[in-house]
């Protein structure tokens, strides 16, 4: 008989810590950062927000630096059992969506295949709705919720606040008339809830194929207010003109920089020898264009808005359907107009400077022409070059002298 011990059984490998879940590695960002608008999954860095401008890693328990299995994997979460969004991913290389994180967020969605991986930027969307004061709107934009037709087009680069803008004039619609709104959205962003008015919120794919079918059927579904998520294409321009011109009001979107590429966009879409039809078609109809510039604010606490208005009058009118020349440009109307409301970027810019919200560097970074901007203010420039000069420390050739 063998008197040999018998070995313990070996204790088991200890299970790997569970993966952690793309709803807790996207509410721990939100919470890491305060103001994030965006969150951005990127193989070969751990995720990102980014605030005010700049992106900044987070650190995550579980997570790290991601892989492009991790990527794929929120991709795969993102996106759900949206069919459509899975089929434009594989035959594009891109795809568009809304995600919802209930109690916390709303998304915009963009997944896309880069270097045979996916990466993805989600645009966050606040619960609350804005309004023009916390948005520091000009009073003046107020008269959009009084129109009884016509277009309004907010423009701006992406992440200038256009959809903000939107909401906030939609909202205010929404509060005070006893009107049907419709709106078209890809994906739709703010949800508003029926107040007053109406509202019926349209997303792309989910609920109709397309920006001109919808607005199509828009004309037979008795709005008021029509707001399109962008003017993408010529027929869906063409279908917004004949709303305007039938009675709707329409709200919509350009990724322009200013008033004069907006028209300059919008005419340019349709074949020269329609070009000059549309021109007068479109200044009979628009309304507003208003368009945004987020700048960097001088004490850090985030970016403010820089905005541009072209408002419709008798002379704005006549310049965009007979066409720019030499000082006869929208730029000089919006110059000579300000009784009128409208405003220009390098005014602003030049009221932001004066007050000291932004730098002057940094203003004439963000300037539609920085040289007149510097002549402009050159004043201001002397003067605080003298301040700093006599703020100054005494150099080691200069006596400083005291009584």
């Amino acid at each position: 008989m063998s008197t040999e011990a018998t070995a313990p059984p070996a204790a088991p490998d200890p299970a790997p810590p569970a993966a952690v879940t793309t709803a807790a590695i996207i509410a721990t960002m939100l919470r890491a950062v305060k103001g994030a608008s965006d969150l951005i999954f990127s193989p070969g860095k751990a995720p990102q927000v980014e605030q005010n401008g700049q992106l900044h890693e987070v650190q995550i328990a579980g997570v790290g630096r991601l892989l492009p299995d991790a990527t794929r994997k929120i991709a795969a979460d993102l996106i759900g059992r949206n069919e459509f969004a899975l089929r434009k991913l594989e035959q594009d290389g891109a795809s568009d969506l809304s995600y919802s994180l209930p109690q916390v967020a709303r998304f915009r969605v963009n997944v896309f295949r880069q270097r045979g991986t996916c990466a993805i930027v989600m645009r966050v969307i606040p619960n609350l709705i804005p309004d023009f004061a916390t948005l520091n709107l000009p009073q003046q934009l107020g008269e959009c919720t009084e129109l009884r037709n016509g277009i309004v087009l907010v423009t701006g680069p992406t992440g200038s606040g256009k959809s903000s803008t939107l909401a906030a004039i939609l909202n205010k619609i929404n509060e005070d008339k006893a009107y049907h709104i419709l709106t078209i959205e890809d994906p739709i962003e703010f949800l508003h809830k029926h107040k007053r008015a109406t509202i019926h919120q349209r997303e792309l794919h989910s609920d109709t194929p397309s920006f001109a079918l919808a607005l199509r059927a828009a004309l037979r579904q008795a709005p008021k207010v029509i707001l399109v998520g962008e003017m993408r294409d010529r027929e869906t321009i063409e279908i917004a003109l004949e709303a305007a011109e039938t009675g709707h009001t329409v709200f919509s979107t350009l990724h322009t920089i200013d008033a004069s590429k907006t028209i300059e966009r919008i005419i340019g879409v349709f074949p020269l020898a329609d070009q000059q039809g549309i021109r007068t078609r479109l200044a009979k109809a628009f309304r507003f264009i208003i368009s945004q510039r987020l700048i960097p604010r001088l004490d850090g606490l985030g970016r403010i808005a820089a905005i541009e208005i072209l408002k419709s009058t008798m002379r704005t009118r006549e310049y965009m359907e007979k066409g720019e020349s030499e000082g006869k440009t929208l730029l000089d109307a919006m110059r000579d107009g300000g009784n009128e409301g409208m405003q220009h970027f390098d005014g602003e810019i030049e009221r932001l400077i004066r007050k000291g919200v932004v730098t002057m560097d940094v203003g004439l970074g963000y300037a539609t022409n920085p040289g007149n901007l510097r002549l402009e203010i050159s004043d201001f420039a002397e003067q605080q070059a003298s301040t700093s000069q006599q703020d100054a420390p005494p150099t080691e050739n200069q006596v400083e002298i005291v009584r």
